[in-house]
């Protein structure tokens, strides 16, 4: 089991230490590896406060919890999980790129291997154009898509979605189902967060479903919508006089009972994502997010053998190997030479006047007198 709890409350209490609510009452639930599990409930249910004591990040009153068989709190443990929360909390002077590198940083992955991640999850969710602008001037669907990358750069074997698609056009949204679908291929386990129910029952194989703090309902999506009571018929179009024969015999067959004949019908999802694949195929310009729609490559597979060779690179004993610097370009040489004689000008020594040779005090004297002299015999001649 991945996740293991048992017994799990948790009672906010105010100053006086006196009972305000009890966000979570007694709830047992398991994670198996390799599944999508969802987490349902209305606003206030104590979806997020779950959530939040399975990343160790709040206290339970009662209860206890195991996450790959360890407390969650384990710094070993949180080396092993991604997390998107339902507000995307981002430094917003930072710029995309420099994000994910700072939190792969977190996880001491080296510096190439933060660019490579970087640069996969960028173009994943669409905003390898914007990687240089700051998260700050980004929409909150923008924003929430980099908050996805950040909860991925570490290659997680937890995935933890806290109302994932919350400011997302439909085409971000169908891009997080195709990567939780990736992510169950590869044996990796996601919890999925969210009270909007077509998003879950799209990808989570098992859920559970809180109301005030309780589980009122828990199984496998197939087994709780599964109406027993009626049945789907579908066939291919039919010509009309082959519908009427159909139509009598189910009369005859059903009698007074009612029974309903349509034509089957496409989700607004997959009409809107049509259009706009339509739209993609003619080479329509836009301002707004573009996806390569492509999986980060480490994310498709070969992660362990990824992380084995950079243990193995940083094993290694240090090669100094010196290698000749490529030739540079003309254009380079260029700046090269203009630098050269900038700094060969100001780093030139002035040449200083010889110094002229400073008299003797005779000599001094001497001059002193001589001119002395010379004005007596001015003075004398007037008179």
């Amino acid at each position: 089991m991945v996740v293991e709890v048992s017994g799990l409350s948790k009672i906010f209490r105010d100053f006086w230490n006196r009972s305000k609510a009890k966000a979570v009452d007694d709830i047992a639930f398991q994670v198996r590896q390799g599944e999508v599990f969802g987490i349902l409930g209305p606003n206030g249910s104590g979806k997020s406060t779950t959530i939040k004591m399975l990343l160790g990040l709040l206290y339970p009153t009662s209860g206890t919890i195991s996450v790959f068989g360890k407390n969650p709190r384990d710094t070993k443990v949180k080396h092993r999980l991604g997390y998107l929360p339902e507000e995307s909390y981002l430094y917003n002077y930072l710029t995309a790129a420099e994000t994910l590198d700072f939190y792969g940083a977190l996880f001491d992955l080296p510096a190439a291997e933060r660019k490579r991640r970087a640069e996969q999850l960028l173009d994943m969710v669409g905003l390898a154009h914007a990687k240089r602008r700051p998260i700050g001037e980004f929409s909150k669907g923008m924003a929430r898509r980099i908050g996805l990358a950040q909860a991925m750069i570490n290659d997680p074997d937890l995935l933890i979605l806290d109302e994932p698609t919350s400011g997302l056009d439909p085409i971000g949204c169908k891009e997080i189902k195709d990567l939780v679908s990736l992510l169950r291929d590869r044996g990796k386990t996601v919890i999925v967060c969210s009270h909007l129910l077509s998003d879950v029952e799209d990808i989570c194989d098992r859920v559970i479903i809180l109301y005030g703090g309780k589980i009122r309902a828990e199984g496998t999506l197939n087994d709780l919508l599964t109406v027993s009571g009626s049945n789907t018929i579908t066939t291919p179009a039919l010509a009309p006089k082959e519908m009427e024969k159909m139509l009598a015999a189910l009369r005859s067959l059903l009698k007074d009972e009612e029974f309903k004949v349509e034509h089957p019908k496409r989700t607004l999802e997959e009409f809107f994502l049509d259009v706009v694949e339509r739209a993609r195929s003619e080479n329509i310009e836009t301002a707004g997010v573009l996806s390569g729609g492509k999986i980060a490559e480490y994310l498709e597979g070969g992660g362990d053998a990824e992380k084995g060779k950079i243990l193995d690179e940083l094993a290694a004993p240090e090669k100094r190997e010196e290698k000749a610097p490529p030739p540079p370009d003309e254009e380079e040489r260029k700046k090269t030479e203009k630098a050269e004689q900038a700094l060969k000008k100001l780093t030139k020594k002035k040449e200083t006047p010889p110094e002229e040779e400073k008299p003797t005090p005779a000599e001094v004297d001497k001059a002193e007198l001589e001119k002395a002299n010379r004005k007596l015999e001015k003075l004398m001649e007037k008179k």
